[in-house]
């Protein structure tokens, strides 16, 4: 499993490190320590938190927190659901307060390596959403 530093989570949720690192000082995410001492936080509980920062609960942000920028078509995040079909399949990216969800085919998700914790970015053009993997 994916395991990602404070900094990663703080730019896929879109809030600072120091952000972060208070929502895990309090509990709200774990953590935990690599060798080297860096704070880790693993995929499947980024992705969790991502939903529930996406959903405005608790944690969420303010409008006074949000990043804006004029590239409106990438979406850095991470993947919080994926559903496989025989054919097609459905995979949800939660980007800061964005969630957004795109089908495509089964063998793409499979060669991408998308499944629940791991990094992707949600590219959208006109109707149709393409994800990207670092």
């Amino acid at each position: 499993m994916q395991s990602y530093t404070i900094g990663q989570a703080s730019r896929l949720l879109g809030v600072s490190p120091d952000t972060v690192r208070r929502w895990a000082d309090a509990g709200r995410v774990t953590t935990r320590r690599d060798e080297n001492g860096r704070r880790l936080i693993e995929g499947r509980d980024l992705a969790a938190f991502a939903v529930e920062v996406g959903q405005g609960g608790p944690s969420g942000q303010s409008d006074e927190d949000l990043t804006y920028t004029s590239a409106r078509n990438a979406f850095p995040g991470i993947v919080t659901a994926v559903k496989l079909g025989d054919v097609a399949a459905q995979v949800e990216i939660q980007a800061g307060p964005h969630r957004l969800v795109s089908l495509l085919t089964r063998e793409a998700v499979e060669e991408l390596g998308l499944e629940v914790g791991v990094e992707a970015t949600a590219r959208v053009k006109s109707t149709s959403v393409h994800i990207d993997r670092p």
